[in-house]
């Protein structure tokens, strides 16, 4: 298998175990305050990196104050800001706009990718990108709001949340080629510990420690192993791999793969526009992934 194939299947794991945690956010949220299940998620997945790092590679690397900077943005872009604004978000607005919304994060990482990157783009990456923008977008129209109309306030936090998102989705190219997957996810869980304890501290302030069922604690587990450890240790061995409009694409996998675990889980019903809107995605992902040339990156972050 290419270089190239294997890291877009490394990208689609990331993206279905980041999917995966719409169904998990709504169990954590039905247990416990936001900031706290993240505190706990974070600390969880320190716990397990931290020695696992020590093991295999003697400790943290060093870096310089900018590369640590660039730990910080990741962190704060990828583990704060993307679930404040988009947890905040989604109280605001219906969970359809607030998907239509997300559907455009391929194209906004392929827009990053052409401002700031300097990337030229090849008809068959735009075809892909317009593909997987189209995709995701009839999936989320198929799911109906339970509010009523939705909050222009909600939709600004949840637009907010799709530029943090691809801004981590890409600033991992900033950072050291030689640093693993595994260093660079324990960099930057630390790096969101440290964001989210003072905040679950301020939520907690003035009132006892929540009472956590085992379903929750479950919950906490699955967040802080496979959907921070797995997620990140994926994308970030993958993402180094491909260009960021490849990258940009593989995101469309996310809201398909949050779809289809609703179906399974919650019981939804399945839609003919969501199964037109998994088919839309994967022509994207296939015309971004196939050999071929589909874009020419002039400059890294």
């Amino acid at each position: 298998m290419r270089d190239e194939s294997k890291a877009c299947l490394d990208l689609a794991a990331a993206m279905v175990i980041v999917g995966s945690s719409v169904v998990a956010g709504k169990m954590a949220l039905a247990t416990m305050p936001l900031y706290t299940s993240q505190a706990l998620r974070f600390a969880l997945a320190c716990l397990v990196l931290l020695p696992l790092l020590f093991l295999r590679e003697g400790g943290l690397p060093r870096l310089s104050l900018g590369q640590w900077g660039v730990v910080a943005g990741l962190a704060a872009c990828g583990s704060l800001l993307f679930n404040v604004f988009l947890l905040h978000g989604l109280r605001l607005t219906s969970a359809a706009a607030a998907g239509i919304i997300a559907s455009t994060t391929p194209a906004c990482m392929a827009l990053i990718a052409v401002v700031f990157l300097r990337e030229r783009l090849f008809f068959r990456a735009w075809s892909g990108v317009g593909l997987a923008v189209a995709g995701v977008a009839a999936v989320n129209l198929a799911a109906k709001g339970d509010g009523g109309a939705s909050s222009l306030a909600g939709n600004l936090l949840v637009l907010c949340a799709v530029l943090a998102e691809s801004l981590f989705l890409l600033l991992r190219r900033a950072l050291p080629p030689g640093l693993s997957p595994l260093c660079v996810a324990t960099l930057v869980s630390l790096a969101a510990l440290t964001f989210f304890v003072p905040l679950a501290l301020l939520e907690l302030a003035g009132g006892p420690f929540p009472v956590i069922d085992l379903r929750g604690w479950l919950v906490v587990a699955y967040y802080g192993l496979v959907i921070t450890i797995l997620a990140y240790v994926f994308w970030f061995r993958g993402v180094t791999r491909v260009s960021p409009a490849t990258a940009a694409v593989m995101t469309g996998i996310m809201p398909v793969a949050a779809a289809c675990l609703s179906w399974a889980v919650l019981g939804e019903e399945v839609r003919p526009e969501q199964v037109a809107g998994c088919t839309l995605v994967l022509g994207g992902i296939l015309c971004m992934a196939l050999p071929g040339r589909t874009a020419r990156p002039r400059v890294t972050l």
